[in-house]
């Protein structure tokens, strides 16, 4: 980053924090969001195991059961045991074991042993129900078990649900069947407190729940809208029975009778999405935190100062007292930069006040270099008078052009410095008293001179005086060479930035030829000739006063 593209030093400090906090905020949540995927499979994984483990847990005891049943078949088939012989052994045998309603075992031989701790449970239905279990398909049990070929089922015997175990062949055994009552499966799905929010259940082929233990009881609610039956094993979302959106584990316990299925809610996930919003929000914020602390700090410490000396330079030049303000909270390089500020603000006054009094020798001498320039016209102007009384005719004519002149060169420079000071000359005023002059001094008594003025414009002296030259050029020149002639000089604005001045006689008047140097008093005036003079107009020149 360019720290040369910002052109303040506020901009430039926070240019150069943003630069810093950047890669920074890019780490964090790049940390965020591997700690946010790392937690969440986390979660599938013990979500994954959790229905592993209740899997195992009924594979455990689904084998337990059968080897159970057959351990019995051989134990009656080696007393000789038969019909009722048996019975009453065999009731004993399930009133030892919590939860084995009855049994059914055909020896090789064709012998047949059953009982039932239910006397709704008859030898009829329990044949019936191996019968209609030997004609399924038997269930898919993991190779290497040494076990004989088993039906596992949930079946429905003298009006009540049994979780069924169907075998046949294997030790000396025909068959054998083993009816289980399900809530003897509540210890195997027993859930403790640090399973809230999961539900655990093994169902049968048709979504028909065999046990189920859950937070609330009884409650199936949890359990999925849909059947889903893993192949294998599955993890998926989807609507439950009471309209929630929960996650759901099932593992396959035999093929395809049964699987287990696990229920979690989303309070693992919404704690790893907090942590993941904590561990994102709390670095952003802090940094956010430290560029607001940086900004005032940079105000209170930098930019305040900066300011103050900003004012004082910016200070008017008549206020003698602007000076950067110095305090002892002051950072040691502002300081520095305040004092060499005020330093330079001193030296600056001590040469103002010498300049300005050096302007102001100068302007005194300059008063007194005009004064006397306007009182020696003065004198030259009066001696021309008291010389012009000795002679007649053309000599008398060409002192008093003289004498005009020279009025000309004093009013100028009495109106320039009428106020003390050298000003711009108002050229109404000045027209208007050489036209007094010119009247006074060249005309002859059947002759007038007149002025038409309609202009409030100055000019500099510079420009002022080539102007009534050129003024008293024409009106002389006209005056001589023609008797009983009246002459009006006439100065008006054109426009906001120009002025006309021309010279008109009472009749028509045969031009002379100027002087050379009428031309040189033109450029000196910066005027631009309109009109040549032509009968009656006798010249007409545009002045600029505006630039």
């Amino acid at each position: 980053m360019r720290l040369t593209r910002f052109s303040t030093v506020r901009a430039r400090l926070l240019a150069l924090l943003v630069a810093i906090a950047l890669p920074i905020a890019g780490l964090t949540a790049l940390a965020a969001i591997t700690t946010y995927q790392t937690v969440v499979t986390a979660i599938e994984i013990a979500q994954a195991r959790t229905a592993d483990d209740f899997a195992v847990r009924v594979r455990v005891w689904s084998r337990g059961a059968l080897r159970a049943l057959i351990s019995a078949g051989s134990m009656i088939a080696s007393t000789g045991l038969n019909g009722e012989t048996c019975r009453a052994p065999a009731r004993e045998m399930l009133n030892r074991i919590p939860g084995y309603r009855a049994f059914r075992i055909v020896l090789s031989d064709g012998r047949v042993c059953s009982a039932s701790l239910d006397s709704s449970v008859t030898d009829t239905e329990l044949a019936a129900a191996s019968g209609q279990l030997a004609a399924l398909p038997q269930s898919i049990t993991s190779p290497g078990s040494r076990l004989p070929g088993t039906r596992y089922d949930y079946v429905r015997v003298g009006g009540r649900d049994h979780l069924a175990i169907h075998f046949r062949g294997g030790d000396g055994l025909q068959e054998g069947l083993l009816l289980v009552d399900p809530g003897l499966l509540d210890q195997v799905f027993e859930l403790d407190s640090s399973n809230d929010g999961m539900n655990v259940a093994l169902v049968s082929s048709g979504a028909a729940v065999v046990a189920h233990r859950d937070q609330n009881g009884s409650d199936a609610s949890w359990l999925p809208a849909h059947e889903v039956v893993p192949a294998n094993s599955e993890r998926w979302e989807a609507e439950s029975r009471a309209g929630k959106s929960r996650t759901y584990a099932a593992r396959l316990i035999t093929t395809p009778d049964f699987y287990v299925i696990a229920s979690f809610d989303d309070g693992p996930e919404r704690a790893a999405r907090m942590q993941f919003l904590a561990l994102l929000l709390a670095p952003l914020l802090t940094l956010l935190l430290l560029g607001v602390v940086y900004l005032r700090a940079i105000d209170r410490h930098c930019v305040r100062w900066l300011r103050g000396i900003e004012t004082a330079a910016r200070a008017p030049s008549n206020r003698s007292g602007a000076r950067a303000v110095i305090a002892d909270e002051m950072p040691s390089d502002m300081r520095s930069v305040a004092e060499a500020f005020n330093t330079m603000v001193d030296e600056q006054e001590v040469r103002r006040r010498r300049l300005q009094t050096a302007l102001d020798d100068n302007r005194f001498l300059v008063r007194e270099l005009h004064h006397r320039v306007k009182n020696s016209l003065q004198v030259v102007q009066s001696y021309i008078g008291l010389t012009k009384r000795d002679y007649r005719d053309d000599a008398r004519l060409a002192l008093a052009d003289a004498e005009c002149r020279v009025h000309v060169l004093s009013a100028a420079y009495r109106f320039t410095l009428a106020d003390g000071e050298m000003q711009p000359v108002r050229v109404d005023l000045f027209i208007e008293d050489v036209v007094t002059m010119i009247a006074n001094l060249l005309r002859r008594r059947d002759q007038w001179v007149s002025s038409r003025l309609d202009t409030a414009a100055t000019l500099s002296v510079d420009r002022i005086i080539p102007l009534g030259f050129l003024v008293v050029d024409v009106a002389s020149r006209v005056l001589r060479e023609s008797p009983g002639v009246s002459i009006t000089i006439i100065v008006r604005d054109i426009d906001e930035a120009t002025l006309e001045v021309a010279l008109e006689a009472d009749r028509d008047i045969v031009p002379s030829e100027p002087p050379r140097l009428f031309a040189g008093l033109v450029a000196q005036i910066e005027a631009v000739q309109a009109e040549r003079a032509v009968g009656h107009r006798l010249g007409s020149w545009h002045v600029r006063h505006k630039a």
